[in-house]
């Protein structure tokens, strides 16, 4: 049979509307396919949540791509292989508690299980701001507004549009542009010690990857951080190619939305 261009272009427009639409309106919206969001939303979505993760980037997956330095291997500790386990990623024991694992494999592997445990992901799409309504008399941060990568960088006056949710987490890495986005046009405290965001302390491997799940927690009404964005809003360290940290957040920042779910 032979094959026409029209019936193709028409598949994935009307399949990609769909599923567009079925997510606009959603319990959790995730910003920045790193390995923390990716966590995040396959345990909400494991525990029957509605989860839409968007990436600015062709590439889900954040940094976990290129190792360290584009050497694609990268390291986990003791306590956190149980997770990649899980998830059928090979680990190797390099010393006690130093296990080294495929970074293209681990990446791969958790995008794949992510959606297959129902976790939408758009990628090539950015966050230009945060929706902020007043409810029971309390302002709340209430989803994300998107538009195109593309469209943000040829600077195109192109309107944006929403994505509502219950619960918002922003794992966008270092930058927590969500979090920043929020103070500098709402000017709003957050709930850190300078109510503002101070960006992250300089590399130390050991008290980075305790901070980065120390520091996980609801930034604001409705948004909620993990990941290196939950270092850059407390001004804590960072800790370089070791991954650890970075999933027990991710998972971590699922286990703090379920309990609030749980009280509604």
């Amino acid at each position: 049979m032979a094959l026409d261009e029209r019936i193709i272009s028409k598949a994935i427009i009307e399949r990609y509307s769909q599923k567009l639409l079925s997510q606009l309106d959603c319990d959790c919206v995730i910003v920045g396919g790193g390995p923390a969001g990716l966590i995040c939303g396959y345990e909400l979505a494991k525990n029957g949540f509605k989860v839409t993760l968007f990436d600015k980037r062709l590439s889900v997956g954040g940094g976990m791509w290129g190792g360290a330095m584009m050497f694609n291997e990268i390291v986990v500790q003791e306590d956190v292989k149980a997770i990649l386990d899980e998830f059928g990623i090979k680990t190797v024991l390099y010393e006690p508690n130093y296990y080294t694992a495929d970074s293209i494999e681990a990446i791969s592997t958790l995008i794949s299980k992510t959606v297959k445990a129902g976790v939408k992901i758009f990628n090539g799409i950015e966050i230009e701001d945060v929706v902020l309504k007043k409810v029971d008399g309390q302002y709340r941060v209430g989803g994300v507004v998107i538009n195109w990568t593309t469209v943000n960088m040829a600077s195109l006056p192109v309107d944006p549009i929403v994505v509502s949710a219950s619960f918002t987490v922003d794992a966008t890495g270092h930058d927590a542009h969500l979090a920043q986005t929020l103070v500098r046009k709402a000017g709003v405290k957050l709930n850190t010690d300078s109510g503002d965001v101070p960006g992250e302390k300089p590399m130390w491997a050991d008290v980075g990857e305790q901070d980065t799940v120390n520091h996980t927690k609801e930034r604001y009404n409705g948004l909620y951080g993990c990941g290196m964005a939950a270092n850059a809003c407390s001004g804590a360290h960072r800790m370089g190619p070791i991954f650890g940290g970075m999933l027990n957040s991710g998972k971590k920042c699922a286990s703090l939305i379920l309990e609030k779910w749980g009280k509604k």
